[in-house]
């Protein structure tokens, strides 16, 4: 039978169309008006050189970096989603799994000075690929992690364990996907157990909305 995490991945390999027009065209209300700026704003403000997007999906943050000047790098698991990326105009993707990433099967390099996860941790057990993305790091690096708000998803069920999205607010065909739902103390002890301590946490919340839109974590070593 298959876990949630294999799931999880097939459900990309289905929606990696949909996903890439939603995002081309601005589809997704909550990205357009506040979380795309909030982790743009996030990464710039630390002025990097070298910046590796974990999940980089169809590459908008990849572009946005390159725009501005920042050498920017992107892996995912997803061959549709890599391939888009890269007919965009980003040369420098890879195509890995997380757990080949853990386990040093492709070399996306190193000496990075922010490693980005832009709603990009969705399974279960990311302590390995917290630890993985540590030792990518320069010294002084940081890593970046924009996830959903724990609070505003909880749906009066706040504890960990895996949730459905079915995409039910988006045209298109859309395969459900689960996703591993954490509460705020659960991030926290990953990064600890991961060996990296908060740097910043910030709340993304668009003005007229009021609830926060999305949960945007630093962490240093």
């Amino acid at each position: 039978m298959p876990t949630p995490d294999t799931t999880l991945q097939g459900s990309w390999q289905h929606n990696a169309q949909a996903w890439i027009q939603a995002v081309r065209s601005g589809a997704i209300e909550s990205r357009r008006q506040v979380t795309d700026q909030a982790i743009l704003l996030a990464l710039m403000s630390r002025q990097p050189q070298r910046v590796l997007d974990l999940g980089c999906g169809e590459g908008w943050l990849l572009r946005a970096l390159a725009e501005r000047g920042i050498e920017a790098t992107g892996v995912d698991g997803d061959a549709t989603l890599v391939e888009a990326a890269r007919a965009a105009g980003s040369s420098n993707v890879y195509q890995a799994t997380y757990e080949q990433l853990i386990q040093t099967q492709v070399d996306v390099g190193q000496g990075y000075d922010l490693v980005c996860a832009n709603f990009a941790l969705l399974h279960q057990d990311i302590i390995p690929l917290l630890v993985t993305m540590r030792n990518l790091l320069t010294p002084g690096g940081a890593l970046v992690i924009q996830t959903l708000h724990p609070w505003s998803m909880a749906n009066g069920d706040y504890q960990d364990g895996w949730r459905e999205e079915t995409f039910a607010g988006f045209a298109g065909q859309w395969t459900p996907m689960p996703w591993y739902f954490r509460t705020l103390s659960s991030w926290l002890n990953a990064l600890d157990m991961a060996g990296l301590r908060l740097a910043s946490l910030q709340e993304p919340q668009h003005p007229q909305s009021p609830v926060p839109q999305s949960l945007l974590l630093v962490a240093r070593s």
